[in-house]
């Protein structure tokens, strides 16, 4: 799924209150943190994420591989912080513009 930019700044300021419902450390993407992700994405469509890995690079790859594991799209990254988007086939809850 693409977004476009009205559509990422939509979702960007749905975002804003929210606080990071899963956290990335030094030990990479685990199956709980996967596990955690999923269900978070299932129920509220948009997440935020903390990852806390090595340096600029590592943490490029790690983003990477969190989009292509969850099949959920970057909506914006600040930082150490991300902030997912995956839309709810059964119950949508997002009406994207």
């Amino acid at each position: 799924m693409n977004l476009n930019k009205e559509q990422k700044k939509f979702l960007r300021k749905l975002a804003h209150s929210l606080d990071p419902v899963a956290r990335v450390g030094q030990n990479g993407l685990s199956d709980s943190v996967m596990e955690e992700l999923e269900t978070a994405l299932n129920h509220h469509e948009l997440v935020k994420v903390k990852i806390r890995v090595g340096d600029r690079a590592l943490r490029g790859q790690t983003i990477t591989r969190l989009c292509e594991k969850s099949r959920a799209v970057l909506v914006q990254k600040i930082g150490n912080t991300v902030t997912l988007y995956r839309k709810n086939r059964k119950k949508p809850g997002i009406a994207l513009p």
